[in-house]
């Protein structure tokens, strides 16, 4: 049972992708206002129903990669194997996500960050999600640290979520290569862990009392 649930899980998420990978191609090429969700549809070989299955709106396929990588980062701070400092499981979330991202949508992920840039509905979402992903990632981190401070909590979560979305945000506007790119998240993950460090907390393997906020 569970074999045939996780071929189901696998097809619709490869059903998404090519939705979300077609819809940037036909934005590329005849212009966000212009292209349909019918045509998105047409051009993904789905029914305008199994769109909306998928995606509440056109503008939310925009963002199809970005709300995949923060459910699995959620996923994998929920799942922390006992005992392993949160710095630990945050780190082994990043390199998973990078290595995701540096291949998401190839030669397309360029057109999304312009859509993003150029709209202002398109940016007025993308605030929301990172402002969602960074009070989500807080609470994590109190879960997960019931001894971490507010204060550094809001500071942590704003400087993993703030510094990987704008060296992504770089790297694809200005067409980094893979490898480029590659390089680039890598070095932003060394950034944000030596931070990440000078908060107790988050590199302690068990779990301490709740301090005072600082």
């Amino acid at each position: 049972m569970g074999h045939v649930e996780g071929l189901r899980e696998r097809k619709k998420l490869r059903t998404r992708r090519t939705i979300a990978t077609e819809a940037l191609r036909l934005f590329a090429e005849r212009g966000y206002e212009e292209t349909t969700i019918a045509d998105i549809a047409e051009a993904a070989d789905v029914s305008p129903r199994t769109f909306f299955s998928y995606f509440p709106s056109k503008e939310d396929v925009v963002f199809a990669e970005v709300d995949d990588r923060l459910a699995e980062v959620a996923d994998r701070l929920t799942q922390r194997p006992p005992g392993e400092p949160p710095i630990e499981t945050i780190r082994r979330s990043m390199i998973d996500i990078m290595e995701a991202l540096v291949t998401e949508h190839g030669e397309y992920g360029g057109v999304q960050v312009q859509l993003i840039l150029e709209r202002p509905g398109l940016r007025a979402c993308a605030l929301q999600r990172m402002t969602a992903t960074q009070q989500e990632l807080q609470q994590h981190l109190r879960d997960l640290c019931p001894g971490i401070s507010e204060i550094d909590a809001v500071a942590a979560s704003g400087i993993a979520v703030g510094a990987m979305q704008s060296v992504i945000v770089h790297c694809r506007r200005n067409g980094y290569s893979p490898e480029a790119m590659r390089d680039a998240l890598d070095r932003t993950l060394t950034l944000v862990e030596n931070g990440l460090c000078s908060v107790t907390a988050l590199t302690q393997g068990t779990e301490i009392s709740k301090a005072a906020p600082a």
